[in-house]
């Protein structure tokens, strides 16, 4: 009505009655302008608290502190009740009754009480619905924006390391962007076992496209992300949370949140940063100054004099990055925005490979009417990345492949004419200094990432929330190798994929929320989504290329393919939620989910879930007994079933056929995989328990999770008999286990004016064990047949020939000297030789403050696990001869040919991958108020991946050439993770 009156003609439409009636109204609802103010500060030491963030509850009005602990604001008010509220990371929350009267300056200090546990943190657990951690029956771990910068990662994901349970999170690659592999509570799924991203709403596509071969170290598009855009992440893990986000979320989910404007002055942030990055070790290799008369007689031992070379100067050195980022947000108490732009340009150890992005992001938050806000948010991102092939699974061209099968007393550098020489001699591979200075291989990625919101109070209960979210990105990927290149395709070779990539998402959440009763309230929430996916990808490659010409259409077309892929998927569900005086919750869900990739009667499956907690310590009976000590203890169950609608490929229900050609005809192939219309989704079914703890005063936080999941409807790949016609069929046959548990402690063990301590540490087991698969067993593509799916084992085990020992467990030699291969009892000769799947893993962080000094330090562990080092099996044998045991051999400290010997013995190159590293080591000192417009510049210096504590004879056992997929431990070519020093400085104004 009010907006009626705004228009002097409306005046003259409206009655004389209506005139009194609004008249009346404005009287009864008369407004005020108020003006909040106050301190806030830590109760147990006095120190000021700047950061925190105090507003009146249900509107958008509020403040942070200062650095002196000092906030202000004003709203205009009716006369009447409201809550004023501190909130702070780190402190549990302060709520403060107020009734507004005739005064319109309200003074309220707040002392905080710390609360590592974060109980009454608000986190997001049904796309854009936020609720009361304290009111969460499931795990749930935060990251935030200041554990996510300042430590010299480049990707979101890799950021991730050591800060969460039950995350294990692994850089496959040492490569400028190399792909991050996040696996929560185990691998569940023969499908793919990665998480589902959200950023914003948005559910973001993180596939690892190889569109060219370059060996196992491609990218995984959560690079295309700033990390300094980051405000935070919360990883949801189990069943539970799946029931609630659905099945594409089988794997766990990974929510990831962007800064966003405030109201206030206007603020800019700076940062400028330089790095570097090394090798941090160097394999051992052959020196002997002598070499073989005849390498494969193991009776001539005559040598002859020759010189080494070590071929890894060939292929690494020091890079160089450098990272400029730039942001503005501001606004008003009705618009809030955030924009910012960065640039980062990452050089790689290996020569001529580096990785450059550009970001572009804009959020604006609008309170269109006091009943509803609407949120827009836009990201563009850029990045481009030229590298070397290094080989790997599939390839016989690259630079570290090169390395390992070369003779390394031949000299790799060019002759004058600029030829490069041959070093590997018995089979065809890439002379390592042509790899790195000839071939030339590049990625290059468009993306947009935007969504657009929409928060409606429809009334004082009823609150709904709707998010249209799109992710598009083209990546584009070619290959080169020049004509008269001394790789196995020495008429040169081209090839060009292009991928592209669109995906939308439509979700709508309404959420009901009423008091039955004084005590008793309820919380119900209802949601849909409609997600669909394209994607499309284009390639073309050939062999036989005119000079200089590096394009695939200029020479003999070996391949040329396209493909389209569609994807749809539907869901909806409803959750129900009890609270008993904000300490004890019930909830229970339900959940049905649909893909269109399985056939109409298998592809809508219902799921439950249902869950309680309660906070024991805010009864009366524990405060008066135990408060003194445990301040909080929270017990909390769960139990949840979600579906895998993602583990059987698009159209892998048919029975597909192959272009071809017969006689110069067009015509259709059978294809070698038959089709199963009645494959159906796999469903998982888990169980935790648990309990957070507080003690001492907040001063230490503890969180305990056990867990218990089982698949079942495993899909897997079956092997058929050759009388069926068809090699493998997509069957809904095996079951798996997974069972762990996960402990977070975090300590305040000194807090003073002027100097803090801050400690945490995590430690995660998981036991995973396939308890049925068709056939007993089968081996993971891409692992050389030594990674195996066996029921009864760990999913993924090694499994290959063995030496064979005596009773006393020591190796049985012949009567030449060398190992003899082992025999099971039923005369096969392989056998379970290793595991990749680790006992447990672990952090330790530590952080100082002294004034204006920070130091902060983490070592990450991961230990029981097995990698397969099969650069050893050839750098070893004596017909390539670069390893340093060849060196031995020439040296007489070994016999001749006993490392070939070994090269059929599997067992041989299992190696114990248990890490210890200096994952972070970070020293800033920060400058308050140095100028006028300055509120403050900090420095720092940062370490990552500084020194591992390992026994592995590789360069890193953290490395995996099969990347985010099921095979693990998985040592070929692999790029090594390098030894990072970033030096930079952030400026506020």
């Amino acid at each position: 009505m009010k907006k009626l009156l705004k228009s002097r003609n409306e005046y003259y439409k409206v009655s004389l009655f209506a005139l009194f009636f609004i008249y009346s109204l404005n009287v009864l609802g008369q407004t005020t302008e108020y003006t909040f103010e106050g301190t806030v500060t830590d109760k147990n030491t006095n120190i000021p608290l700047s950061g925190v963030s105090v507003f009146l509850e249900n509107t958008n009005r509020g403040a942070s502190t200062d650095f002196d602990g000092n906030y202000s604001f004003t709203a205009t008010l009716e006369e009447g009740d409201y809550t004023l509220i501190a909130d702070y990371i780190g402190f549990k929350t302060q709520r403060v009754q107020l009734e507004l009267g005739p005064n319109n300056m309200i003074t309220t200090n707040f002392e905080l009480t710390e609360d590592l546990l974060n109980l009454d943190e608000v986190v997001i657990t049904g796309n854009v619905i936020g609720t009361n951690k304290r009111a969460l029956a499931i795990n749930l771990s935060s990251v935030d924006a200041d554990n996510l910068t300042n430590n010299a990662s480049v990707q979101v994901d890799q950021a991730l390391q050591g800060k969460i349970t039950g995350a294990l999170v692994t850089q496959n690659s040492g490569d400028p962007a190399g792909g991050i592999s996040v696996v929560l509570r185990g691998a569940s799924s023969l499908g793919g076992n990665q998480p589902l991203y959200i950023l914003d709403g948005v559910i973001l596509n993180n596939s690892s496209n190889e569109l060219v071969d370059i060996g196992g170290n491609s990218q995984n598009r959560l690079a295309d992300l700033n990390p300094e855009d980051i405000a935070r992440i919360e990883v949801i893990k189990g069943a539970a949370a799946s029931a609630i986000y659905g099945s594409r979320a089988n794997n766990g989910v990974v929510q990831i949140f962007t800064k966003k404007g405030k109201s206030g002055e206007t603020k800019f942030n700076f940062n400028s940063s330089i790095r570097t990055s090394s090798l941090r070790k160097e394999i051992d290799y052959n020196t002997a100054p002598l070499a073989w008369e005849d390498p494969f007689d193991r009776n001539n031992l005559n040598t002859v004099p020759t010189e080494r070379f070590n071929l890894q100067d060939e292929i690494f050195e020091t890079g160089i990055g450098i990272e400029n980022y730039l942001s503005i947000s501001g606004g008003n108490d009705d618009t809030q925005y955030y924009v910012s732009a960065s640039q980062t340009d990452n050089e790689g150890i290996v020569k001529n490979t580096d990785f450059n992005r550009v970001n572009f992001k804009t959020n604006i938050v609008q309170q269109a009417f006091d009943w509803l806000k609407v949120t827009g948010d836009f990201n563009y991102s850029r990045s481009t990345s030229q590298d070397v092939p290094n080989g790997g699974i599939n390839a016989a061209y690259g630079a570290i492949t090169g390395f390992l099968f070369s003779d390394n007393s031949i000299n790799p550098a060019p002759n004058e004419s600029g030829v490069y020489p041959v070093t590997s001699l018995l089979v065809p591979r890439t002379n390592p200094a042509e790899a790195v200075n000839r071939f030339d291989f590049g990625n290059k990625t468009n993306r947009f990432i935007t969504s657009f919101k929409l928060d409606a109070d429809i009334t004082e209960n009823l609150k709904a929330s709707y998010v249209f979210g799109l992710d598009y990105y083209n990546q584009s990927a070619t290959a080169f190798l020049p004509v008269n290149n001394t790789s196995s395709i020495g008429d040169g070779f081209a090839r060009r994929s292009d991928r592209n990539n669109f995906q939308y998402n439509s979700d709508l959440n309404l959420s009901y929320a009423v008091d039955l009763s004084d005590d008793i309230e309820s919380t119900t929430i209802v949601g849909g989504t409609y997600q669909f996916q394209e994607t499309e990808t284009i390639s073309i490659q050939a062999t036989g290329l005119p000079p200089v010409v590096q394009t695939a259409t200029s020479g003999g077309i070996l391949e040329q393919g396209e493909s389209r892929i569609p994807f749809t998927l539907w869901g909806g569900f409803v959750q129900q939620t009890f609270g008993y005086k904000n300490k004890l919750y019930v909830n229970g869900a339900l959940r049905t989910d649909g893909s269109s990739v399985f056939a109409e009667d298998q592809r809508n499956q219902l799921y439950a879930k249902a869950g309680f907690s309660y906070i024991i310590s805010e009864e009366n009976f524990w405060q008066q007994s135990l408060g003194e000590t445990f301040n909080t203890l929270k017990f909390r169950a769960a139990w949840g079933q979600s579906g895998g609608l993602g583990a059987l490929p698009a159209f892998s229900r048919f029975t597909n056929f192959t272009p071809g050609s017969i006689n110069g005809q067009n015509s259709l192939i059978l294809g070698t995989q038959l089709g199963n219309i009645d494959a159906s989704p796999e469903r998982q079914s888990e169980t935790e328990i648990g309990f957070d703890a507080g003690l001492f005063n907040g001063r230490i936080g503890i969180e305990f999770t056990y867990y218990q999941q089982e698949v079942s409807d495993l899909l897997l790949n079956r092997e058929l008999a050759p009388s069926a016609g068809f090699g493998s069929r997509f069957e809904s046959v095996g079951t798996l286990e997974n069972s762990g548990v996960e402990i977070m402690l975090r300590a305040n063990p000194i807090r003073t004016d002027n100097f803090n301590w801050n400690v945490s540490t995590t430690y995660t087991s998981n036991e995973n064990e396939i308890t049925n698969v068709a056939g007993q067993q089968f081996a993971l593509a891409g692992s050389f047949s030594t990674n195996y799916v066996i029921e009864g084992e760990s999913l993924g085990v090694f499994r290959g020939s063995f030496y064979e020992r005596d009773n006393s467990g020591e190796i049985v030699l012949d009567d030449a000297g060398y190992p003899v291969r082992g025999t099971n009892e039923d005369g096969s000769t392989a056998k379970v030789i290793g595991d990749p799947n680790p006992d447990w893993f672990g952090s330790l962080i530590n952080e100082f403050s002294y004034k204006n000094f920070n130091f902060r330090f983490q070592f990450d562990a991961v230990q029981g696990f097995d990698v397969f080092n099969w650069n050893r099996r050839l750098l070893d044998n004596v017909i390539f001869g670069g390893g340093s045991n060849v060196g031995e051999e020439l040296l007489g400290n070994r016999p001749k040919a006993y490392g070939g010997a070994q090269a059929g013995i599997f067992e041989e190159f299992v190696e114990d991958g248990s890490f210890v590293k200096l994952r972070e080591v970070s020293l800033s000192y920060t400058i308050k108020d140095p100028m006028k417009y300055i509120d403050n510049v900090r420095f720092n210096l940062v370490g990552r991946n500084l020194i591992s504590w390992d026994n592995y004879s590789g360069w890193d056992p953290e490395v995996n050439t099969g990347g985010q997929g099921n095979v693990r431990g998985f040592d070929f070519g692999a790029v090594p993770i390098p030894r990072t020093y970033q030096f930079g400085i952030n400026v506020s104004f």
